[in-house]
């Protein structure tokens, strides 16, 4: 009769306590290795972005996902102003768009996303002082409950610089050039025309000195009048042009009236 060697070997149950360790291991293994094993979902932005007034901003957010975009997917933008304060959802996508109908934001949001191919980007037009803040992208896209699912963006909005434009350029051609060009003529007109000169006892003659003939305005014979230039008319005195004009207006005389007077 063959006696069993293991026969005096008992078969222990496992206790209570083994089972609780057993299973906090378990859960410990599903809690490290789940998520890597189901789905995540990372969602990029530029850190910072700068823009002047009035321009149209693109909010640049773009998502990667293991998973295929359902209707299920959605896509949230929030936004914090610089002063601070909590974060104010603005903006939705969820099958559609839902931009916002009042608020700041109202009327000036485009959306130019496109989920098939992990864009969720909208467009911020004319974009003034009070847009500097803090904006946020939220993208989820279930079973993609994992990862990076938001991304933050700082926008920087400065005044514009001024510019010229052409009715500006039209004023100061106006005001400035034209009176310039008008008074660079006239100099070069003075340079170009031989100043006049007069003898200091040709300024003034008195009634007396005058020579016979010239008191009725008849030059001696083999005198010739000297025409007048259009420089000695430029230069010529007040007092000259009277005495020109003067002249000029005087009825002539005939010869026969001069002899008789002779």
């Amino acid at each position: 009769m063959r006696v069993n060697q293991f026969s005096h070997v008992k078969m222990r149950r496992p206790g209570p306590g083994n089972i609780a360790v057993n299973a906090l291991l378990v859960l410990c293994l599903v809690g490290c290795f789940g998520p890597s094993l189901v789905s995540s979902i990372t969602v990029n932005t530029p850190p910072e972005l700068h823009a002047s007034k009035g321009d149209i901003v693109t909010l640049s957010c773009t998502f990667t996902s293991t998973s295929r975009p359902t209707s299920k997917m959605s896509v949230d933008w929030s936004y914090r102003p610089q002063s601070g304060g909590p974060p104010l959802t603005f903006f939705h996508f969820s099958s559609r768009a839902f931009p916002p109908n009042d608020g700041q934001f109202a009327g000036r949001i485009r959306w130019e996303g496109i989920p098939a191919r992990g864009e969720a980007s909208i467009l911020l037009v004319n974009a003034t002082l009070k847009d500097n803040g803090t904006y946020t992208c939220s993208v989820r896209n279930p079973p993609d409950v994992h990862g990076s699912p938001t991304s933050h963006t700082v926008l920087t909005v400065t005044p514009k610089a001024p510019s010229v434009r052409f009715s500006d350029v039209a004023v100061l051609l106006a005001f400035i050039l034209l009176p310039s060009a008008i008074i660079t003529l006239i100099l070069i007109g003075r340079m170009l025309c031989p100043k006049k000169q007069r003898s200091q006892s040709k300024a003034y003659r008195s009634p007396i000195e005058v020579t016979e003939g010239e008191e009725y305005g008849i030059h001696p014979p083999g005198a010739k009048e000297k025409g007048t230039s259009c420089c000695d008319l430029y230069l010529m005195d007040s007092e000259d042009e009277d005495g020109y004009y003067s002249l000029k207006k005087r009825p002539p005389m005939d010869e026969g009236y001069a002899e008789s007077q002779l």
